[in-house]
C-alpha cells in the first residue's frame, strides 16, 4: 500500500502543530479579557452581571442556534476545508468587532455608536457592540474546534490519537496561559488600555491565515486517499437516525453530560479567576493574571502526557473520574479556605488535563468516524448551554451577595456553585465507567484497541 501524507510522522505532527496554533489563537482571544474585568468596570462602567453576560455571549449562538451541532452536520456534509474556512473567518470577524466596541474611536461616536445607543438604553453602546462581537466570534469559534477535532481524527486515528489530542489541547491552553500573562501587561501600552483586545484580535486573524495553509495540505491528503467532494458528500450524508442513535447511546450521553458539567465548572471560573484572586487574596492585577495562567500552563504540560498514557495504557474512564474528583476538591478549597491559590491552580491544571486527554479520544471509540463531526458538534452545543448559563449566574451571584460599592467582592457563593458542578460531573464519570462495562467500547483499553 502506497505511503500517504498521514503515514509520515513528521508531516502529521506538523499538521498537528499548525491546527493546534489555530485553536491557540481562539483560546487566547477567549481569555484575553478575563484579566481585564476590573478595567472594563472602571473604563466602560461594566457591572459583574454585565461582564458575566459578555462572557456568556460567546455561547449564545451555540445555545439558541445550535451552531456547533449544525456546524458538525455541515462539516460531515461539505468537508473540513470549506467548513473550517467559513467558521474561522467568522471567529476572526467577531474578534475585531469586539475590539472595535472597546476602541476610543467608537466610544467617541464612531460608526454604529448612534444605532447602538438607540435601544436597550440601560446597557451602554460599548457593551452592546462588544456583545455583538463576542456573539459573532462564538458563532465561529465552537465549530472551528469541532473542525480541528475532526482533523486530528483524520490524521491520527489508529496511530497516536490520544497523544495528538493532548498536544492539540496543550497548544490551545498555551494560548490561554499567554492571554492571562500578556493582557494585564499591555494595559499600560502607549496605544491605550484596549491594546490587549486589539492584540488578541490580530492573533485570531493570524489563525485564519494558518488555517488556509492547512487547507493546502488537506487537498493533497484527499487526493492521495482518492476522496472527492461528491464522494464524500454521498457517503457522509447526515441522516436523522444518526442523531437518534447518538441520543439513545448511554455512553455518549454520559460523556456529553460530563463534558457540560466539567467545562461549566472550569471555563466560567477561569473567566472570573483573576478578579477572584484580586479580591480574595489581595493580589495585583498582574499577579492575579499570572496565577490564573497556572491552569492553562498545567494543561500545556500534562495533557500530552496523559494523552500518551491513554494511548499506551488506556484507563480513559478511570482518568475522567479522578479528574472530576480533583476539580471538586479544588473548588471546595477555594470557596471555604485561604489555602495558597498557587498549589490549587496547579492541581486544577492537572484535573483539566486528565479529563480532556481521556474524553475526546473516547468519543472516537463510541462514534463512527464518518459521523464524528456531528457527534462533536452535538457535544459542543450541549456544552455551550453551561457556558452560556453559568457565567451569567456567576455575575448575578456576585452582584446579589455583595452590597453595591463594596471595596472587595465575596466569591464564596459563586465558587460553591462551581463545586456543585464538579460533584455532578463526578457522578456522570462514574456512570460512564459502569456503562462501558456493558456497552463494550473499550474506554479502559489503549487508544488503538477496542473491546
Amino acid at each position: 500500500m502506497a505511503t500517504i501524507l498521514r503515514d509520515k510522522v513528521f508531516v502529521r505532527f506538523s499538521i498537528l502543530i499548525l491546527v493546534g496554533l489555530v485553536q491557540a489563537t481562539n483560546y487566547y482571544f477567549y481569555d484575553a479579557l478575563s484579566p481585564l474585568k476590573s478595567v472594563l468596570e472602571s473604563e466602560l462602567g461594566f457591572r459583574s452581571t454585565d461582564y458575566g453576560l459578555f462572557v456568556a455571549a460567546y455561547s449564545i449562538p451555540n445555545l439558541f442556534l445550535a451552531m456547533a451541532f449544525f456546524g458538525g452536520i455541515i462539516l460531515d456534509k461539505i468537508g473540513i476545508r470549506r467548513t473550517g474556512f467559513i467558521f474561522v473567518f467568522l471567529m476572526a470577524v467577531g474578534s475585531f468587532i469586539t475590539a472595535y466596541g472597546a476602541s476610543d474611536y467608537y466610544r467617541e461616536g464612531g460608526m454604529f455608536h448612534g444605532f447602538m445607543s438607540s435601544f436597550l438604553e440601560s446597557y451602554s453602546p460599548e457593551l452592546k457592540m462588544m456583545l455583538f462581537g463576542r456573539f459573532v466570534y462564538g458563532l465561529g469559534a465552537e465549530t472551528s474546534i469541532v473542525v480541528i477535532s475532526k482533523i486530528i481524527v483524520k490524521w491520527f486515528k489508529g496511530k497516536e490519537l490520544a497523544l495528538a489530542f493532548g498536544l492539540k489541547i496543550g497548544l490551545a491552553r498555551g494560548g490561554s496561559a499567554l492571554a492571562f500573562i500578556i493582557s494585564p501587561r499591555l494595559i499600560d501600552s502607549a496605544f491605550g488600555w484596549n491594546t490587549p483586545i486589539w492584540f488578541a484580535a490580530s492573533l485570531v486573524g493570524m489563525g485564519l491565515i494558518l488555517f488556509m495553509i492547512y487547507m493546502l495540505q488537506d487537498v493533497r491528503l484527499d487526493k492521495q486517499m482518492g476522496i472527492t467532494t461528491m464522494k464524500q458528500n454521498k457517503e457522509d450524508q447526515f441522516k436523522w437516525p444518526d442523531l437518534v442513535a447518538l441520543l439513545t447511546n448511554r455512553s455518549f450521553l454520559y460523556v456529553t453530560a460530563l463534558c457540560v458539567t466539567f467545562y461549566s465548572a472550569v471555563f466560567p471560573f477561569l473567566s472570573f479567576s483573576s478578579d477572584f484572586f484580586l479580591n480574595k487574596f489581595g493580589f495585583s492585577l498582574e499577579q492575579s493574571g499570572d496565577i490564573s495562567s497556572f491552569l492553562p500552563i498545567g494543561t500545556t504540560i500534562f495533557t500530552p502526557l496523559f494523552g500518551l498514557f491513554v494511548d499506551k495504557r488506556g484507563k480513559s474512564a478511570t482518568l475522567m473520574i479522578f479528574g472530576s474528583l480533583l476539580l471538586l476538591i479544588v473548588h471546595l478549597t477555594f470557596a471555604l479556605t485561604y489555602a495558597t491559590p498557587y498549589l490549587m491552580m496547579i492541581i486544577l491544571g492537572i484535573a483539566f488535563s486528565l479529563i480532556p486527554a481521556a474524553m475526546w479520544p473516547a468519543v472516537a471509540k463510541i462514534v463512527d468516524e464518518k459521523k464524528i463531526g456531528t457527534a462533536y458538534g452535538l457535544m459542543f452545543t450541549i456544552q455551550n448551554i453551561g457556558l452560556a448559563v453559568f457565567p451569567i449566574l456567576a455575575g448575578v451571584l456576585l452582584d446579589k451577595t455583595n452590597p453595591p460599592g463594596s471595596e472587595t467582592l465575596d466569591y464564596t457563593a459563586t465558587i460553591l456553585m462551581f463545586a456543585i458542578l464538579g460533584l455532578v460531573g463526578l457522578m456522570f464519570a462514574i456512570l460512564l465507567k459502569r456503562q462501558d462495562k456493558i456497552s463494550g467500547y473499550g474506554l479502559e483499553l489503549p487508544s488503538n484497541k477496542k473491546a
